[in-house]
């Protein structure tokens, strides 16, 4: 008889009764869950800090956007190492690690900061470090958590991880403004090295072990292997390439700015709404996923599809929209449709690929998933400066809706897709 504790196998398991945050009852996961939730809220203030501090050492909006590029190109660089170690070595162990180590990035920012010898070098440089290793970290984080919960509830377990990553974008940048409000930055440091105690403790706490080595290798063939097993499962690529085309066309954060004092006339106040409209959508529906048990839907590829065309359908009609209450709304359901599509692709993807290989295709997906907004916000910025944002928005969300088409007929293994019974 298996315990809630044991490493899960490929093998389906039985009907459950359906029961509201269900992946939770397992000890496990629900420890890990609750630690990351702590520590992500923690980030959150940190990315808060570092962006308050570089304008007022700068005072330079460029030297801000250089902060975007410190954190993507490590990430995906390293990610491709980090995908083929995950795979063969203890991911527990790993973790450990990972966090160990963005830690003591925490603390070095914190020390910097307190010191007085900061400098915008130093916080690139911290920040290319602990990017560095989110790209070990985040496939060894995913390729993990089906081995804590069992099959038929990986889709639950994604659903609340999710919830827990979008209360962090809700929460965290608030609360790490009120700190550096009333501590400063070296304040925020400070809390979010302290909030890695949750992660690190439940890695420690957790019962869960591999059951042997993995049989896995570290080396340039076994990260060709990851590359070549996701090119070859048609389904995964169908997948990827939505989530790459829904964030690079469809994708009107960036502009936000223009929206708010161009377009709708509105003041901070306003700016922080519509801000905040499009997680407040996502948390809501991560709490739905999470509550109704979506690892139960019949054809979820088939939700895929549709849940990234209603996202670009949202993404159009809050481009022709010229109402702040208009455009909260459509930016809350472009949220909740992306937070959809996010859960359903990516237990379909975890449920489709051998343990043995998770953690490489989380790599590989890692490309197109850090990829798409980063270049997305480029194509956003020409198409504005040559047409205007509100074009910009709502001609890339036509093409969304064009390319969704396109993988949509081509992709018979996405839209065929069943859960497990």
């Amino acid at each position: 008889m298996q315990t809630e504790n044991e490493p899960q196998t490929e093998s389906p398991n039985p009907p459950q009764k359906r029961k509201p945050f269900a992946a939770l009852q397992y000890r496990d996961y629900r420890l890990l869950w609750l630690g990351q939730g702590v520590s992500q809220i923690g980030t959150q203030m940190r990315i808060v800090a570092i962006a308050w501090q570089i304008y007022h050492l700068t005072h330079d909006p460029l030297s801000l956007g250089f902060i975007g590029l410190c954190r993507v190109v490590p990430l995906i660089a390293s990610s491709l190492l980090g995908g083929t170690i995950a795979d063969a070595v203890d991911r527990r162990k790993l973790l450990l690690v990972c966090q160990a180590v963005l830690f003591f990035c925490s603390v070095s920012l914190f020390l910097v900061t307190i010191t007085g010898i900061v400098t915008v070098w130093w916080i690139y440089g911290i920040t290319i470090a602990s990017s560095s290793v989110n790209g070990f970290e985040r496939p060894a984080n995913s390729a993990l958590i089906p081995a804590l919960v069992p099959r038929n509830q990986l889709a639950n377990a994604l659903s609340l991880s999710t919830l827990n990553w979008q209360i962090a974008m809700v929460s965290g940048p608030g609360l790490g403004g009120l700190i550096i409000w009333a501590l400063d930055v070296q304040g925020a440091y400070l809390i979010d090295s302290f909030s890695f105690i949750g992660v690190i403790g439940a890695l420690l706490l957790i019962h869960y072990r591999p059951s042997g080595p993995s049989g896995s290798r570290i080396s340039l063939e076994a990260a060709i292997e990851g590359f070549r097993f996701a090119w070859n499962k048609k389904i995964l690529v169908a997948n990827m390439l939505l989530d790459f085309v829904a964030t690079f066309f469809g994708s009107a954060t960036t502009l936000l700015p223009i929206f708010a004092t161009e377009i709708l006339k509105v003041d901070e106040l306003g700016y922080g709404l519509l801000t905040a409209s499009e997680a407040a959508g996502a948390v809501i529906a991560s709490f739905v996923l999470a509550w109704f048990q979506v690892g139960h839907t019949r054809k979820p590829g088939v939700w895929v599809i549709g849940a990234v065309m209603f996202y670009s359908f949202f993404t159009i009609l809050f481009g022709f929209s010229t109402w702040l209450p208009l455009s909260m709304l459509w930016l809350a359901l472009v949220g909740a449709s992306d937070t959809v599509s996010m859960v359903l692709r990516q237990t379909i993807s975890q449920l489709v690929t051998p343990d043995h290989m998770r953690g490489r295709m989380q790599s590989v997906n890692m490309i197109f998933f850090a990829g798409g907004p980063q270049l997305g916000e480029v194509e956003a910025g020409i198409v504005a400066r040559l047409s205007g944002a509100q074009f910009s928005v709502i001609s890339g969300g036509f093409a969304c809706v064009v390319m969704v088409i396109a993988v949509g007929l081509l992709s018979r293994s996405l839209r065929e897709y069943e859960f497990d019974k």
